[in-house]
């Protein structure tokens, strides 16, 4: 038997190719998780779970795109197939977007986000359930943001979608506690994946400016979200559900 924070437990990560969800990934398979990795991009996916199954950790994957339910049903499936089980899951795939006035937005961008960040967790939300009910539990954790706690200015839709993840982390852990599975999330502030550190250098000055509104002074490292969403996965909250953890170096209270 493996030891860990999450030991013996089968979890799966979403948007697991990069940023957050490649950190998380690695975080679960050093804690003893076995790992089900899903993402849009073969090339890096594939090599991560090589990586992970190098360093003697137990790991699939399988291309996918959340937002089509029929893939989020693929990735819960071969979690099930393959070991029998679903213990927890990372709903962690998303999107952002350029900061642009309410006004200016173009309706496909809202509905790309929209799409991405609450269609693709609610089609999770919905495979995972259905998998844990039947063993009687299990542990979800939902990627919101900051910005799911607050307004961030010129970023209409992203806001309204990462209070929408919210909302559904709420519902779901309402219905479902008397089941056994907890339903939970994380609020992320400013964290240096691919996509801020190029957003960065695309605006100058921002990255000091985020970092002056931040209490700690800095940007998180994506395994330090990760480590976050792998404590609320485990074992040692039974009692926590309906959550939102903000890992933000104290914006929120900013």
């Amino acid at each position: 038997m493996s030891r860990g924070l999450l030991a013996n437990k089968v979890i799966l990560v979403t948007g697991a190719s990069s940023g957050i969800g490649a950190a998380a990934a690695k975080v679960f398979s050093r804690e003893g998780a076995v790992v089900v990795l899903t993402a849009r991009r073969e090339d890096r996916l594939v090599a991560l779970g090589d990586e992970l199954r190098d360093a003697g950790a137990e790991a699939s994957c399988v291309v996918g795109d959340m937002s089509v339910a029929a893939d989020a049903g693929r990735a819960v499936d071969l979690a099930v197939a393959e070991y029998g089980r679903l213990d927890g899951a990372f709903n962690n795939a998303g999107i952002g977007g350029d900061r642009t006035p309410l006004h200016l937005m173009a309706d496909d961008v809202y509905d790309t986000i929209m799409d991405v960040n609450v269609r693709g967790i609610w089609n999770c939300l919905r495979h995972e359930i259905a998998a844990m009910l039947p063993r009687g539990g299990g542990a979800i954790v939902n990627n919101s943001s900051v910005a799911g706690l607050v307004a961030i200015p010129a970023a209409a839709p992203y806001v309204a979608s990462k209070h929408a993840v919210i909302g559904l982390t709420r519902a779901a852990a309402d219905e479902y506690a008397k089941q056994g599975i907890r339903v939970n999330a994380v609020a992320p502030g400013t964290t240096r994946s691919e996509i801020t550190v190029d957003w960065f250098a695309r605006n100058p000055g921002m990255e000091q400016l985020t970092n002056s509104l931040t209490p700690q002074g800095r940007a998180a490292e994506p395994q330090e979200i990760a480590e976050a969403a792998a404590w609320l996965l485990s074992d040692r909250c039974p009692f926590l559900t309906g959550t939102v953890l903000p890992v933000d170096g104290g914006f929120v209270n900013h």
